[in-house]
């Protein structure tokens, strides 16, 4: 069975393995993915990455190292929230004077742009707009 959406798939799995205290989690690899989760690992969202062998040959799996804080019953995820902005049926689209701030500053916004993914702060920077993909908090 194909999936309809791998990112909606990819954020659905972390929310999930959070939601129950999982140390890391496991997905299918994508460039995408991991360009998403390279943002997650510099803005301190997650403890690290890496792409290893699956079972099957030729396909490879993304596996993410999730962050908490606090200690034993006390522990919280770092990430509260996901969510997913631009959906297959619905693609959004932001100008550089369009691109959203999520909490005021406290979650980034990931987007897609010509000169690559990117978080929404960067694009401003950079003066450019793209198509945003999620926003975490």
């Amino acid at each position: 069975m194909s999936m309809t959406d791998p990112i909606a798939d990819m954020l659905t799995r972390i929310r999930n393995a959070m939601a129950i205290g999982h140390p890391s989690v496991a997905m299918p690899s994508s460039k995408l993915k991991v360009e998403i989760a390279r943002i997650l690992k510099e803005e301190g969202f997650i403890a690290g990455h890496e792409v290893v062998d699956g079972d099957s040959p030729g396909h490879k799996v993304l596996r993410l190292r999730l962050r908490y804080v606090g200690v034993r019953r006390f522990r919280r995820p770092v990430i509260t929230g996901l969510e997913r902005v631009s959906t297959p049926g619905r693609r959004v689209y932001a100008g550089k004077r369009e691109i959203p701030w999520v909490l005021s500053g406290m979650g980034v916004s990931i987007i897609t742009t010509p000169k690559g993914v990117m978080t929404g702060q960067r694009a401003r920077q950079l003066g450019i707009g793209g198509e945003i993909l999620c926003k975490v908090w």
